[in-house]
């Protein structure tokens, strides 16, 4: 009788346990399947990621400026390390992230540190190469985190602000990003049927140490030029790089370009008594510029959000009075919302003291 009791006093127990197991193990899958969801990215790839995402990072430069700007407390690190004058502008907790180098081509790629930061997701912004599906099935397998395009164009910016707010769990900020955006691609659009082609400038926009590189017309860097200029650097071939194409200065004559705009770090500040240079007309009559830099090239390098600036700045040099923007209001405005620095006027003089404020 004993026996019989103690055995089903067992029997109880077991299936107790069983029931507390199994239970235990039906909640560990629901808050599994709870954890994370399916995303399908602009390059149509069903990608798993966890439901709840703090922890980025951005597959290059272009990405960083666009996830910057949207999150900059969940990016985990940075593709390049952030420029003594860029620091000027951030926010110290920003301005040392670790680099973990490109994603792309993966020359300074650091693995290790990668695994150290282990970001949640690997975010690609930009336009999508032919190759896209594949370039970002080998990025996620080489550093086995789960890795998503999003497709942006100057364009096309505000819904990958939309997407990527709703993404990160940051709607409205990405909202008010993405609205910017669409004003100010709107206004510049505006801005250009009022002027005409026919009353499109003259430019050309050199780079390099002797200034001898142009952003040929119809080039991938040259998009923010050829909207708002008559682009006077045609060539028969181009490259799509941000450094451009080297040329001569007798070519550069040839075009006679009316406003010459030229790169930070180049020779803007040489270029007046340079006696090759000072043949050209738009040198002779001070209608030479240098672009605003800081944290970064106010018309690209990357060609990013940074370039919604750069329209704004361009229109207003060129064209005043169809423009008729603030720029001063404008970049405070600007500055705050993609950069989260609260601009002071000394800034914004140094910023545009060889552009709009040259005397």
């Amino acid at each position: 009788m004993r026996r019989t009791k103690l055995f089903a006093v067992l029997l109880a127990i077991c299936l107790m346990i069983s029931a507390f197991a199994g239970c235990s193990k039906s909640n560990e899958q629901a808050n599994k399947s709870e954890s994370s969801t399916a995303f399908t990215d602009s390059a149509k790839r069903q990608v798993k990621l966890p439901a709840k995402i703090t922890k980025i990072a951005p597959s290059g430069s272009l990405a960083q400026i666009v996830l910057f700007a949207l999150a900059p407390d969940m990016l985990v690190g940075v593709s390049d390390k952030w420029s003594e004058e860029a620091k000027k502008y951030l926010d110290p907790k920003y301005a040392n992230l670790p680099v973990v180098g490109q994603f792309y081509g993966g020359k300074n790629l650091n693995i290790e540190e990668i695994a150290k930061l282990s970001p949640q997701v690997v975010i690609d912004v930009g336009e999508a190469k032919s190759t896209i599906v594949e370039d970002m099935n080998s990025i996620s397998s080489k550093v086995n985190i789960p890795t998503i395009h999003i497709d942006a164009t100057t364009a096309t910016m505000p819904e990958a602000y939309r997407t990527l707010g709703k993404l990160l769990g940051r709607e409205a900020q990405g909202e008010a990003l993405a609205q910017y955006c669409e004003q100010t691609y709107k206004k510049t659009q505006d801005i250009m049927n009022a002027v005409g082609d026919n009353g499109k400038v003259k430019v050309l926009y050199c780079s390099g140490k002797d200034g001898l590189n142009v952003l040929a017309k119809g080039s991938f860097h040259a998009e923010i030029l050829d909207k708002v200029t008559n682009n006077v650097a045609v060539l028969k071939k181009f490259s799509s790089s941000g450094a451009g194409d080297p040329v001569d200065i007798e070519q550069i004559a040839l075009w006679n370009p009316d406003v010459i705009i030229f790169a930070p770090g180049s020779i803007y500040s040489t270029v007046g008594s340079n006696p090759a240079w000072q043949k050209l007309n738009a040198i002779k009559k001070g209608k030479y510029y240098e672009v605003p830099n800081g944290p970064y090239n106010w018309m690209g390098s990357p060609p990013s959000v940074n370039r919604y600036m750069g329209m704004i700045w361009i229109t207003q040099l060129l064209y005043p009075e169809k423009a008729q923007y603030d720029v001063y209001k404008e970049t405070v405005k600007y500055y705050d919302l993609f950069y989260h620095c609260k601009l002071t006027e000394d800034q914004y003089k140094a910023l545009v003291g060889n552009s709009l404020l040259k005397k």
